[in-house]
């Protein structure tokens, strides 16, 4: 952008509106690169193969779920759905995401795996294709779940299946359930509620303290 303008040898208003542009559009540049990354900055592929990106999702409460269907955690499907079948009213989506990064829990291939959750279960919230969670193949919006630095209160290495990342209206991790919180747990569901009563944009009580 820069080496543009400066080699732009005119001059007069063309000259003017040009280094004008140029400046606006490098300021622009460094926000969006200052930006603090997000739950709607990643995507997710479908069971049917299309990339889904979550800002599809915008301005929802997430529950975001990494799934196995044989594992002993698998009886948490039913009530996931019960879950989201109560809170989607109000404004609560769960992204399911198979996995078979722990136990060899998901080892089923894309068609068996999508047949088990929508012809067996009849899993009525979102599922996603089998991704790898973990390890050098890890999908960017686990990367970014899991970083610590971004993420202090939900970061850290991902421990076993059915962890559960709650995601605010303004798509920012707020807590992580782990697999031994069950989705109709009061803990988990207090959460929900707490979360689903802010509208897009309401600043939580600690930030509305520091920004005075």
């Amino acid at each position: 952008m820069h080496l543009a303008c400066a080699s732009f040898n005119g001059s007069g208003p063309i000259r003017a509106c040009l280094l004008l542009t140029c400046a606006l559009l490098t300021c622009a540049l460094a926000l969006g690169l200052g930006a603090e990354p997000s739950v709607c900055d990643f995507s997710l592929v479908s069971l049917d193969g299309k990339e889904i990106p979550l800002k599809t999702y915008q301005g929802k409460v997430l529950l975001i779920v990494n799934m196995a269907s044989q594992t002993v955690y698998s009886g948490q499907i039913p009530k996931l759905d019960a879950l989201y079948k109560a809170y989607a009213p109000q404004g609560l989506v769960v992204l399911g995401i198979p996995s078979d990064d722990f136990g060899h829990g998901e080892p089923a291939k894309p068609d068996e795996i999508k047949a088990y959750y929508q012809d067996k279960l009849h899993v009525t919230f979102p599922v996603f294709a089998k991704s790898a969670l973990t390890g050098k193949d890890q999908i960017p919006l686990y990367e970014y779940l899991t970083d610590a630095k971004l993420n202090a209160k939900t970061g850290g290495e991902l421990p076993w299946n059915f962890t559960k990342y709650l995601i605010g209206r303004d798509a920012k991790p707020v807590l992580r359930f782990d697999a031994g919180t069950p989705p109709d747990s009061p803990e988990l569901m207090a959460a929900i509620e707490n979360e689903l009563e802010k509208k897009p944009g309401e600043k939580k009580p600690a930030e509305k303290e520091s920004a005075r």
